[in-house]
């Protein structure tokens, strides 16, 4: 594995290491699914925010709150903590200017969108056929 940070530092992962994949992290919320995951939350902050959420890790913890309160209304705030939504910062803040396509609605979504939204076109009246 490599940073996606400026340092390029590279590590093996081994039997040992925790590795957790970002599509299998969600964060809890308090409605009928328990949980949106992570993916989701990222879609909605670039929505949002198009890469600058104006927050760090550094951050107050309100404002850290509030920022997540925003995004997700219904997220846990007993089971999330703030190191989580540091985290999350972090991580979007870091995807956004190092890998912003990531972000982009896939191409076969864009096509199925604008067909959706294409004009129908009105049905001639019998009457006018003729």
């Amino acid at each position: 594995m490599e940073t996606l940070d400026d340092t390029k530092k590279k590590m093996i992962a081994n039997m040992q290491s925790k590795v957790s994949i970002l599509s299998d992290i969600s964060i809890y919320t308090t409605d009928e699914e328990g949980a949106v995951p992570l993916k989701d939350v990222m879609i909605k902050i670039h929505k949002e925010f198009n890469g600058d959420t104006g927050l760090s890790s550094s951050s107050d913890s309100d404002e850290l709150k509030s920022f997540l309160k925003f995004i997700l209304p219904d997220y846990d705030e007993d089971r999330v903590y703030v190191s989580d939504i540091k985290k999350l910062v972090t991580w979007y803040n870091l995807l956004s200017a190092k890998l912003p396509e990531l972000f982009e609605e896939p191409k076969e979504e864009k096509a199925e969108k604008k067909v959706k939204k294409a004009p129908k076109k009105a049905a001639k009246k019998p009457e006018e056929e003729e």
